[in-house]
């Protein structure tokens, strides 16, 4: 069960739900790499370029599963394990989230993911693009990474919820950490 200690805008609990899914499309994109398609990239010659070797297998899958691993810590803003550290986390568990240990990387990275993106696609509607076989290989290409350009925005406005919901937020009268009936993790 999700229990904040005060309440998360519905929007905002919707909005870090969707964050995983804005990065998904462009891992499941990479690993038809990792399983043998060019995915219609090609050389400047046009032949098919293709992910040999398996450091470079393992390098996609590894970018892959960290991009949705980093993607999925937006639900931290929205859910209890962003205000109090779960206890099962060694020496850490039990106390209380300082509200801008969250919020300063999150910015950062909302940020981040702005410039990353913005620098990234500054190109792809133009001809000094990514080389591809055909034009709908280069739309399906777009398509699954176009929605990365949301990320960093859609973060950004996540943790100002985050923000805003715990900015006046009380202290506990002894310590920093939370007991066991009030943590609940």
């Amino acid at each position: 069960m999700n229990t904040t200690e005060r309440p998360v805008p519905r929007w905002a609990y919707r909005l870090a739900h969707l964050i995983p899914f804005m990065v998904l499309p462009s891992g499941l994109w990479r690993l038809g790499l990792v399983f043998g398609s060019s995915m219609g990239l090609v050389d400047a010659n046009g032949t098919p370029t293709l992910l040999e070797g398996a450091g470079g297998k393992v390098y996609v899958v590894g970018l892959t599963v960290f991009s949705e691993l980093i993607a999925l810590t937006a639900l931290g803003m929205v859910s209890r394990w962003g205000e109090v550290v779960p206890r099962w986390i060694p020496f850490l568990g039990g106390w209380r989230v300082h509200p801008y240990a969250a919020i300063i990387p999150a910015t950062l990275g909302a940020l981040s993911l702005i410039a990353i993106w913005t620098y990234g696609f500054r190109d792809a509607y133009t001809g000094h693009f990514i080389p591809f076989e055909s034009t709908n290989w280069k739309i399906l290409m777009l398509a699954c990474y176009s929605p990365l350009n949301l990320w960093g925005p859609a973060l950004l406005v996540v943790t100002w919820a985050y923000y805003r919901r715990r900015r006046d937020e009380p202290r506990p009268a002894a310590g920093n950490r939370v007991s066991e009936s009030v943590a609940g993790v």
